[in-house]
C-alpha cells in the first residue's frame, strides 16, 4: 500500500506541476529563446460577421452599435446574426437595426451554436469570417488589428484578448486573475507557434479554412483553430484586438456557463478522437498539456491529498503537502464564511483555484450524463 501511495503522490505532484507551471514556463521560454514573429500587413479583404445569439435582448443594441463603429471599410463587412430559438425581442430589435449590411436569420426552434453558425457562415461572402458573441462590446481597431495576421500567409487564424471590467467581488477578482494568467500562456503559445484555442468573443479565421461544425459542438472556439492548424496554418494571438465582457460575481452565477464550457471539452475529444493522435495532430503536447490534463487537475488534487495523508508519518514533506492541501481548502471555506477576507490576494486565488477545479469535476459528471450541452 506505501508503495502504491508513493507512485500515487509524485506522480500526481509531477503532472500538476506541469500543467500549472511547467508547461507555462516551457512555452514561454520557447517564445523568448525562438520566437516566430508574424508578418502582419495592412490588408483590407471582404469580411463577415457572424454571430449567434440565443435571448439576447439586453445585449443585442449595444451589439450591433459595437459592430458598426469598427475602423473597417463598411462597404467591405455583412454581418449575420442568427437567432437560435430567441423566445425575447432579440430577432425584433436586430431587424429594426438601420444597417443595410445585416442579415437576421430567426430559427424559431433551438438547435444550438454549431448548427445556427454553419447556416450562418452559408449565406457569408467574405474573404474572412469574424465570430463573435452578443455580450462583449469590440474595440474600433479590434478587426483591423485581426485581419493585419492573416497578411502572413502561415497565419490562418487569429484570436482578440477579452479583457474583464466591473470586477468587484473577491470571487471575481481571483476569476481576473486567472484570466490573466490563461492570457499569458495564450500569448507565449502564439508567439512560439501556434495557441490552442481562441475566446469565442472575438476570432477570425480564413473562409477557405473553415469546416462546417459537428451538430452540437459546444466549443467552436477550440475546434475551429485545432482544424486550422491540422492545415498546416498558424493560430495566433493579437492584443491589440480587444473585446470587453463582465465576469461573474459569485460562484454561483459562473457554475452554469463553466460547467458546459468544460464539459465541451469531454465533448471535443468525442466529436473529434484525431485530436489524440501525436501523427495528426500537430498540436499534440500544447492539446494535451493546456487542455486533457487541466481537465485531470481536480482528481489529480484528490489523488495528492488522499496519498500525502496517507504517507503522512513516513516523513515531514508528506506531512507539510497534506496540511498545506487541508489548509488551501480551510482558506476557502474562510473566505465564503468572511466576504471581505476574500478579497486578499491569497483568499480570492484560493477561492478560484477551488471552484474552478470543482467545476471541472463536474463538469465530468454533466457530460457523462449526457445533458443536452449544445443548448445554451
Amino acid at each position: 500500500m506505501t508503495h502504491i501511495a508513493w507512485f500515487v503522490c509524485w506522480s500526481s505532484a509531477a503532472l500538476l506541476l506541469h500543467v500549472f507551471v511547467g508547461y507555462p514556463l516551457l512555452v514561454w521560454m520557447q517564445a523568448r529563446l525562438r520566437p516566430l514573429p508574424v508578418a502582419r500587413r495592412a490588408i483590407l479583404p471582404t469580411v463577415s460577421i457572424v454571430m449567434a445569439v440565443h435571448d439576447g435582448e439586453r445585449f443585442i443594441r449595444a451589439k450591433l452599435a459595437s459592430l458598426k463603429q469598427l475602423d473597417y471599410p463598411a462597404e467591405l463587412i455583412d454581418i449575420v446574426i442568427a437567432c437560435d430559438g430567441c423566445h425575447d425581442t432579440t430577432v425584433t430589435t436586430a431587424r429594426r437595426s438601420t444597417d443595410p449590411r445585416v442579415t437576421v436569420l430567426d430559427f424559431p426552434n433551438r438547435r444550438g451554436k454549431a448548427a445556427c453558425l454553419n447556416d450562418a457562415v452559408a449565406l457569408t461572402r467574405g474573404e474572412v469570417l469574424l465570430f463573435t458573441d452578443v455580450r462583449q462590446k469590440l474595440s474600433p481597431v479590434a478587426l483591423k488589428e485581426l485581419v493585419a495576421n492573416l497578411g502572413d500567409p502561415t497565419v490562418g487564424a487569429v484570436g482578440g484578448e477579452l479583457h474583464m471590467e466591473n470586477v468587484r467581488s473577491g470571487f471575481a477578482q481571483g476569476v481576473d486573475f486567472y484570466w490573466r494568467y490563461e492570457k499569458g500562456i495564450r500569448h507565449a503559445e502564439s508567439l512560439s507557434g501556434s495557441t490552442i484555442g481562441v475566446s469565442g468573443a472575438l476570432y477570425a479565421i480564413r473562409r477557405s479554412l473553415f469546416q462546417p461544425l459537428p451538430a452540437g459542438t459546444v466549443l467552436d472556439d477550440v475546434l475551429v483553430p485545432m482544424r486550422v492548424a491540422a492545415q498546416g496554418k498558424r493560430v495566433v494571438f493579437e492584443p491589440k484586438a480587444m473585446a470587453w465582457d463582465q465576469p461573474s460575481q459569485l460562484p454561483e452565477e459562473e457554475r452554469r456557463r463553466k460547467i458546459r464550457t468544460l464539459a465541451g471539452n469531454y465533448q471535443l475529444i468525442q466529436l473529434a478522437p484525431w485530436l489524440l493522435a501525436p501523427w495528426r495532430n500537430p498540436l499534440w503536447f500544447r492539446f494535451v498539456s493546456h487542455k486533457l490534463l487541466r481537465l485531470f487537475a481536480p482528481w489529480l488534487i484528490l489523488a495528492l491529498t488522499v496519498s500525502t495523508g496517507l504517507l503522512f508519518t513516513r516523513h515531514p514533506m508528506y506531512a507539510l503537502a497534506f496540511g498545506a492541501l487541508i489548509g488551501g481548502l480551510l482558506l476557502v471555506g474562510l473566505a465564503r464564511l468572511q466576504p471581505p477576507l476574500g478579497r486578499l490576494l491569497p483568499l480570492r486565488i484560493a477561492v478560484a483555484f477551488f471552484y474552478l477545479n470543482l467545476f471541472a469535476a463536474q463538469a465530468l459528471v454533466a457530460f457523462a450524463r449526457n445533458r443536452r450541452l449544445h443548448l445554451w
